[in-house]
């Protein structure tokens, strides 16, 4: 079934020229992580009051530390997995360079959803906002060939555990992210 989706999706490449043109931006490395990293920055800096600045950076550093272990979950799973990609395995027509690591899980549904869950523990709203653009970036992965979408409901699926872990543990540990928060803000870095 995954094969007859990544087909199915890749199947409409070319038909639309323009929407491929636009894939091929939110697909790559740098368009959806440089905008979910704005909306972290923004929630960092731009609270009103010292209380919701405060939540907003505990927020913002579950999110960083949960997609640092996200991203070595992927590593791990990746040596005992190493699944082909779909454009491997498949006749599929590419909007993307090759990637040469294996595709399950995929990566950038790691890091997107660890990064928007950390983000909506503190900022509903701009968590909204980073949930959005990280879907985004994981369909047209699936829409470009080079993921599957097992890839990335799985790597959604570790996100969402291993930030769950992390926001309860930064909790747990109170007060030591508080003062780690006041110590940075003492070097105008929060």
């Amino acid at each position: 079934m995954d094969a007859a989706i990544v087909r199915w999706l890749n199947g409409g490449v070319g038909a639309v020229p323009p929407f491929d043109d636009v894939i091929r931006i939110v697909v790559g490395d740098y368009f959806c992580p440089v905008v979910i990293s704005l909306l972290l920055f923004g929630a960092w800096f731009g609270s009103r009051t010292a209380e919701s600045r405060m939540v907003h950076q505990k927020a913002c550093l579950a999110a960083l530390i949960a997609m640092a272990f996200g991203n070595w979950a992927v590593e791990i799973l990746d040596e005992l997995v190493a699944r082909p990609r779909p454009f491997v395995e498949e006749n599929l027509q590419l909007l993307f360079y090759t990637p040469s690591d294996p595709s399950f899980p995929s990566n950038p549904a790691v890091v997107g959803a660890a990064l928007a869950a950390g983000l909506w523990t503190g900022n509903h709203r701009l968590g909204y906002a980073a949930f959005s653009v990280a879907t985004a970036w994981s369909l047209a992965r699936v829409y470009a060939g080079v993921a599957y979408p097992s890839d990335v409901l799985a790597g959604v699926a570790i996100a969402l555990a291993i930030t769950a872990t992390v926001v309860c543990v930064v909790r747990r540990i109170e007060p030591a992210p508080t003062l780690l928060l006041r110590v940075a803000q003492r070097f105008h870095l929060a």
